[in-house]
């Protein structure tokens, strides 16, 4: 009898150290490199979440740096992150086992869209004859860097200008770099231009484009090409810079955009996801006074552009605030709910 009470305390301590450390053990909030805005808004939303959810739900996020979108599929996929920002055309390669990612990911779900991620694509100006995005189709053999190996901006990179026919295999020097010493490569001359997809206004093309000024080109897209690109994903949407966005800007430049989106875990408890999409939406004006890139975020187009089915925990806030949700994206949730459960009242 001695025995077993001593198994039983020693039990019941485990389970409440295992509690404990349950509790106290952050999600994790995989962003991309530290140079982009990714990583300042992942920082935020963790910093609010945790400020908001740890004591009163034991709920915690931490942000951390990654190399991109392809990475932080992979680390979802490992459970060494719970939470995800992704790319948009991500989350539907994502889910459907398209481009860069060969098998489906079926335990990826959305959370929310977020704010716009704005194409820049740089050329030297010298370079830039049209100062259209076809100016790329004409480099020979120059240094061009389109992200860090395997980030989200090398793969919708590559989608981009082989969806617009530009051979860059042949025609670039492909380098491989994260956003700040990308911004430092073209300011010491060591590349032509440089592939920068962000919320807007992007540190690293403020830091470049108050040294080179009008020496550097953020290149304007045509209809014909934002056409081609939306043919297979229709992501894409039309972005102007006014003048003065960036230091030394003085013309407007019309480019193009598509959501990024915050993802999850179809294993994180429909609670904790639930909290998660609350504490975001309902503390969005503070986060727009953190970084100026969310302030294109709003509770009418947060379910737009997903490519993966929402987890049942932002499902359950949506409808809360009267967010109309498209039939693709409740996957997880039985049809025809009512007519079942009225056949089974009537012992059918």
């Amino acid at each position: 009898m001695k025995n077993i009470a001593v198994s039983i305390i020693l039990a019941t301590l485990l389970v409440s150290c295992s509690d404990e450390l349950t509790r106290a053990r952050p999600f994790i909030l995989t962003t991309a490199t530290t140079g982009g805005t990714y990583y300042p808004v992942g920082v935020a939303l963790a910093t609010i979440a945790h400020a908001q959810l740890y004591e009163s739900q034991g709920i915690s996020l931490t942000a951390i740096s990654s190399a991109g979108s392809l990475e932080n599929v992979k680390l979802l996929r490992d459970n060494q992150a719970q939470f995800a920002i992704l790319q948009g055309p991500f989350g539907a390669w994502s889910w459907n086992g398209e481009g860069p990612i060969s098998n489906p990911q079926t335990h990826i779900r959305s959370v929310s869209a977020l704010w716009q991620n704005v194409e820049h694509f740089v050329l030297l100006s010298e370079l830039a004859s049209t100062g259209e995005i076809m100016d790329l189709d004409n480099l020979d053999g120059d240094r061009y860097v389109l992200g860090a190996r395997n980030s989200g901006a090398e793969q919708t990179g590559r989608f981009i200008l082989e969806t617009l026919g530009i051979d860059y295999e042949e025609k670039f020097n492909l380098a491989y770099m994260g956003y700040g010493p990308t911004t430092n490569a073209i300011q010491d001359g060591n590349i032509v231009g440089m592939n920068i997809p962000a919320g807007a206004p992007v540190s690293s093309i403020t830091q470049a484009y108050a040294l080179l000024g009008d020496r550097m080109t953020i290149l304007n897209w045509s209809q014909e090409a934002l056409d081609k690109i939306n043919s297979r994903y229709p992501l894409w949407d039309w972005y102007e810079f006014p003048p003065g966005t960036y230091p030394n800007q003085s013309e407007l430049i019309r480019t193009v955009a598509s959501p990024n989106v915050l993802v999850t875990r179809e294993d994180i408890s429909e609670e904790v996801v639930y909290n998660v999409t609350k504490v975001i939406w309902e503390n969005l004006a503070t986060l727009q006074e953190i970084h100026g890139a969310t302030k294109d975020m709003r509770i009418e187009i947060a379910v737009e552009g997903l490519g993966a089915p929402l987890h049942k925990g932002a499902i359950r806030y949506y409808r809360e605030v009267g967010v109309e949700i498209p039939d693709r994206l409740l996957i997880d949730e039985p049809t025809n709910t009512t007519e079942q459960s009225s056949t089974q009242e009537n012992g059918a």
